[in-house]
């Protein structure tokens, strides 16, 4: 019988709605007008009780199915989603195509900003023409994707059905807020339009101007507890902590539970693990266990990148930067928690009054090799730049594009390779016209698309930095700080038509990747036998087929690459200065692997190439400070070379990284204070050493000398 069916489905919410066997029984001469005051009121439970003895008694009214699920949706925990989900579909059975079923499961898709949202509103409009709801969140789906002409209409087309669709009105508001238009004929004076509105400021990167939003709805409803959770969720992300808190904790003891008010709050109560470090121009959030080790590179990176970009965008910061570094990536993920592009390894929030704010990833967070985090916070920190230009008007697709332009602009080495999804979208005619860009970040069809969109947004600065020129990019910048579309920009900074562009723009791609994507297929199978070569250790069928393979596809460089396979051949042989040319070839390309690089530094210093080696070293410092040998390697070259504040930094992260052999560690860091005439600390670092082992005697010898001892 379909109503046991729903009372399993119910069950998976315990600890949910609170489905327990205990609670009241059902009064089936309860209403659904009684349901929906109590919905209203904010009394979930009480609703809930009334929703399942409806369906108790109807089990097959479809309608109770929808509301109920819908109920759960408001509800918002993990395992209610789940159960509104299962009570959509019941719906469906008992009715196909359901119009409401169809727009609740819409519903929880575009929450995640899932492609298959669109399609199941537009099963709803097929089923039911003039259902608003539909309509509603067709036009949200093209607002979220910058197709205002297109969210315009479909607004327009539920006003037609009913005049008083507050999710309409605040979509066609929510436009003209964005376009700085203080005054609208659609405001629709309702809570839930409020956050609608809320919701699109978020989503452009307005923070400060989401969070009024935000306030406005919860002062027309104290209990829209959606609303709360997202304005705290928005206070945290510019440093509002002590009332981000606040008002997440009430969420949560008055029964919004959702993954995001969970998962900050958990997040919140670990910043007592972290630790800030402050100057004029920064602000750095490291984890305690790893600050004093990474504190030197983030602070010096974060002082070169704004350096830079203050003279390369003509922008002098008001405010410091602050950096919040994350070891762990769950926890990073909740503070871009709401935000499409998931994958992301660091997020940028800017606010006018409330400071420029990165989270990222720290080095420690992903697999070594995986991660480049100087790349990423060079990204990031173009953001910052962006962003505050054109006070957060500038379209997704370009702040993304001139950000990963800006990563090889940094370092050619730097910024992400050319991947396999790429290669398949180029070669499969896949990419997204300029005017359309954006979707492929906020909407994508598929996981891929959200990488290739990076890829091609860059693609398109790299092309237009190319032709026209830098200026002609901080012109675009310009132009977008007054709100102006994509296409009209185009027009007026290129001087040609958008579709014009896209084809010209294509023919530069293609010809610019030719080699990769004509030879991709021929290379997958080539680097399949070369790797079984390389596991029979047959190294001179690896050193004969290896550099063509390589040539191939000389954009991968992920571990195992024919660069490193190539390497090893050579070192199997005895032939070092081949292995040293191919390594170099595999650092150049870009290549992060640390044991890779750590190799190549071995075989540099070996071969008397000390100032390489060093160099090659300092790259890794910027992928994978963690890497075991580096800086005690790397200090000691930067000793010998006489460079006594390079070796006194590498010698201090040797410690900072608990050392197995402490003794030798300070007594390394002493030798450097003295080499940089800091003798004071160099005897404090003797008596550490000696404390730790008082038999230590080239640190007896040293201190001796220090001492003024003969």
């Amino acid at each position: 019988m379909r109503g046991s069916r729903v009372n399993r489905v119910a069950a998976k919410a315990a600890g949910g709605l609170l489905f327990a066997a205990l609670l009241a029984p059902a009064v089936y001469s309860q209403t659904l007008q009684q349901a929906m005051d109590l919905w209203k009121q904010h009394e979930l439970l009480a609703a809930n009780d009334i929703f399942r003895a409806l369906v108790d008694k109807y089990p097959d009214n479809a309608e109770y199915h929808v509301l109920w699920g819908r109920l759960f949706l408001e509800h918002a925990k993990a395992e209610d989603i789940q159960t509104a989900s299962d009570l959509f579909n019941e719906a469906l059975k008992l009715k196909k195509d359901d119009p409401g079923a169809l727009v609740g499961l819409a519903l929880i898709e575009a929450a995640n900003y899932g492609s298959k949202a669109g399609p199941l509103a537009q099963r709803a409009l097929e089923s039911d023409p003039n259902y608003v709801e539909a309509y509603e969140l067709l036009a949200r789906l093209s607002l979220e994707d910058n197709n205002n002409s297109r969210a315009e209409e479909l607004a327009r087309k539920a006003l037609v059905i009913d005049a008083n669709a507050v999710q309409a009105k605040a979509i066609l508001a929510s436009m003209d807020w964005l376009a700085d238009k203080k005054e609208t004929k659609w405001d629709p004076h309702d809570a839930k339009g409020y956050e609608t509105a809320a919701h699109f400021f978020m989503l452009n990167r307005r923070y400060e101007e989401a969070i009024a939003y935000y306030r406005k709805a919860i002062e027309l409803d104290p209990k829209l507890w959606s609303a709360r959770s997202q304005l705290a969720i928005n206070l945290m992300r510019l440093s509002q902590n002590d009332e981000a808190y606040k008002d997440l904790e009430l969420c949560w003891n008055n029964g919004f539970q959702d993954p995001a008010t969970k998962n900050t709050l958990k997040l919140m109560d670990s910043y007592n693990r972290f630790t800030t470090f402050k100057t004029d121009q920064t602000v750095l959030v490291v984890n305690k266990k790893e600050a004093e080790l990474l504190r030197p590179y983030f602070e010096a990176e974060m002082k070169r990148s704004i350096a830079t970009y203050e003279k390369k965008y003509k922008l002098k910061l008001e405010m410091p930067v602050r950096v919040e570094v994350y070891p762990d990536h769950e926890d990073f993920a909740v503070r871009t928690l709401g935000m499409p592009g998931l994958g992301a390894l660091g997020v940028t929030f800017v606010g006018k009054t409330l400071g420029y704010d990165i989270a990222m990833d720290s080095p420690s967070g992903r697999p070594p090799g995986q991660f480049h985090w100087a790349s990423t916070l060079w990204h990031e920190m173009s953001h910052v730049f962006t962003l505050t230009m054109t006070d957060s008007h500038v379209p997704r697709w370009f702040t993304e594009g001139l950000a990963v332009h800006e990563e090889t602009a940094a370092s050619p080495e730097w910024g992400d390779r050319l991947g396999p999804d790429e290669i398949s979208a180029i070669k499969n005619h896949q990419l997204l016209s300029i005017a359309e860009l954006d979707r492929g970040f906020v909407h994508p069809t598929a996981p891929a698309q959200v990488v290739v969109s990076y890829f091609q947004a860059g693609r398109i600065c790299d092309y237009i930095n190319n032709k026209w020129g830098w200026d002609t990019l901080l012109a675009m910048l310009h132009d977008f700080s007054v709100d102006v579309k994509t296409s009209d920009v185009i027009r007026k900074e290129l001087k040609i038509e958008p579709d014009a562009f896209d084809k010209e723009f294509l023919v530069w791609l293609e010809a610019d990747t030719k080699n990769q994507v004509q030879n991709f297929d021929e290379w997958k199978s080539k680097m399949r036998e070369l790797a079984q070569a390389a596991a029979k250790k047959d190294n001179d069928t690896v050193i004969k087929d290896g550099p063509a393979v390589r040539d191939l596809y000389p954009d991968f460089v992920e571990t195992g690459s024919a660069y490193e396979l190539v390497a090893g051949a050579y070192l199997a042989k005895g032939n070092k200065p081949a292995a040293i040319d191919e390594l170099l070839r595999y650092v150049h390309a870009g290549g992060r692997t640390p044991d890779s690089i750590m190799q190549l530094g071995k075989l540099l210093v070996e071969a008397n190439r000390k100032k390489e080696a060093v160099d090659v070293l300092e790259r890794l410092n910027d992928i994978y400070p963690e890497a075991d040998g580096l800086h005690r390697q790397l200090g000691n070259l930067l000793f010998d070379a006489g460079e006594a504040r390079g070796a006194v930094q590498e010698f201090k992260s040797v410690l900072a990284a608990n050392p197995i052999d402490p003794a030798q560690a300070h007594f390394d860091l002493a030798r450097a204070y003295h080499l940089n005439h800091q003798d004071s600390e160099a005897k404090d670092e003797l008596l550490a050493a000696l404390e730790t082992a008082p038999g230590f005697r080239p640190a007896q010898k040293l201190l001796l000398e220090l001492s003024g001892g003969g």
